[in-house]
């Protein structure tokens, strides 16, 4: 579904004391999504539930941030990430998202859960936005998506051993 939407560059805003949450099934697939959630992503629950959690992947959103939420959160580890999702209508939202696999009593991934927050606009204006350009600058200079994904996620750990730090801390750094 979310292939066929076309950005439109038209963005859309949430209220500072709004909590967009979701959860899927350790297959990503939603499983819950909250008022605030699907008025944005312009989704009716019918709609949402069941489908990938990808329907509201934004084109923007380099592919190796998602290797590096999907590698922590299988180790078993929460993460905070700037996201930028499409809504249905082709429209974009920026969120700060926490998200958490969720254990079972044996501590085996169950679910994951996220809630997202608004994001501070300096810190996506004058780091987030121009660092996801590079990112998606270097996916599209290999042929192969696999390779260029391998590339950028690269380019994002060179830049945390630049700044000697771990990505947890650049982030709660900005």
């Amino acid at each position: 579904m979310a292939s066929k939407i076309v950005p439109t560059g038209k963005e859309h805003f949430f209220d500072k004391n709004e909590i967009i949450v979701s959860k899927t099934n350790t297959k990503g697939h939603v499983t819950y999504a909250n008022d605030v959630f699907l008025r944005l992503a312009g989704y009716k629950e019918k709609e949402i539930l069941g489908q990938p959690h990808s329907i509201i992947r934004h084109p923007d959103m380099p592919r190796c941030v998602f290797k590096l939420l999907w590698d922590t959160l299988q180790a078993g580890n929460e993460i905070f990430a700037y996201v930028i999702n499409m809504s249905k209508d082709g429209g974009h939202y920026w969120v700060f998202a926490h998200v958490t696999p969720t254990l079972d009593s044996n501590g085996n991934i169950i679910s994951y859960h996220s809630s997202r927050r608004v994001p501070r606009r300096d810190v996506l204006d004058n780091v987030i936005i121009p660092l996801y350009k590079s990112l998606l600058a270097e996916e599209s200079n290999h042929a192969n998506s696999k390779e260029g994904m391998k590339h950028s996620f690269q380019m994002l750990l060179d830049l945390l051993e630049e700044k000697g730090m771990g990505y947890d801390e650049l982030i709660f750094s900005l």
